[in-house]
């Protein structure tokens, strides 16, 4: 292929790339400088160059570890409950029942919703402290009710993320249910595997690519959770459930510092960059070993 060939065929595909390096690249690129920068909206003037400063300070910073621990325990719980949640509903969908169309479709609806919406339904319809369906719940069985939002706030931010995520990861699940070869679990069935032998030795191992796709998905996603902890905890009490975006934008738009804020953003990038490429190739490992 000569090279005038090769870029005509490129050629369709230039404006898209320019357009993702202007909205991606070129602002990460000015976030990198900014981060070096000792830079506070509240002392106009004072901008100084630091290095590596920020980076240090917010090290040092023990609301910084704590909001770093607060997304590492949110996107493991939830990321990881979704998905037993979602195998377990796809079993239960993967079989032939009536009315079959219309419960995928109710089990979809959750996903389909606005996270916005889905918080204020959880905070306010189901973990109200006054009127609340699941302190209603509980009070059937003369349990007292629970202040959720503040007393449980990683549970009660983990309430909403995992009824949003379990449809996404139980769609997944699903596909790869129905991708399975049928003759496959005949073959089972005829040696006289049980129905968790054969989920265990048969459909597992096919379903195994797909769960770590879900896996990558939702933690790259869960990660930057940010409606459900602002509309629902506002970080609090005090700083318990505040995650990493959060207190970026804590550090950026209320205490204005936008080179601490920076250097932040700069750490989560990095961060995900290391996770998702780790990730990815452990995805395309397996399907390696699949084609060959």
């Amino acid at each position: 292929m000569s090279r005038a060939e090769a870029w005509r065929r490129r050629a369709p595909l230039l404006p898209a790339l320019i357009f993702t390096i202007i909205v991606t690249q070129v602002p990460f690129l000015l976030t990198i400088w900014y981060s070096l920068q000792s830079w506070n909206l509240l002392r106009p003037g004072g901008e100084q160059f630091v290095w590596f400063q920020n980076y240090i300070d917010i090290f040092q910073d023990a609301v910084f570890r704590q909001a770093a621990f607060n997304s590492v325990l949110i996107t493991l719980a939830c990321v990881i409950v979704s998905m037993l949640l979602g195998i377990v509903f796809a079993l239960l969908l993967d079989r032939k029942f009536r009315g079959q169309g219309i419960v995928r479709t109710m089990m979809i609806t959750p996903y389909l919703i606005m996270p916005v919406a889905g918080s204020l339904l959880w905070s306010v319809s189901m973990l109200n402290p006054d009127f609340g369906l699941v302190n209603w719940f509980l009070g059937l069985f003369g349990i007292a009710p629970v202040a959720w939002t503040t007393q449980f706030p990683i549970i009660s931010i983990l309430f909403s993320l995992v009824w949003q995520w379990t449809p996404f990861m139980m769609l997944l699940v699903l596909a790869g249910l129905q991708a399975q070869p049928r003759d496959v679990l005949e073959a089972a069935s005829m040696d006289g595997a049980g129905a968790w032998r054969t989920f265990v030795s048969v459909t597992l191992p096919q379903l195994r690519r797909y769960i770590e796709l879900g896996i990558l998905l939702g933690a790259i996603y869960v990660v930057n959770t940010f409606d459900q902890i602002y509309l629902m905890t506002a970080g609090g009490p005090g700083t318990a459930s505040a995650n990493l975006p959060f207190y970026i934008y804590q550090r950026a738009f209320l205490g204005f510092d936008i080179g601490q804020a920076s250097a932040m953003g700069v750490i989560v990038v990095i961060a995900t960059i290391i996770v998702a490429t780790f990730a990815l190739r452990l995805i395309f490992r397996s399907f390696d070993q699949k084609n060959n």
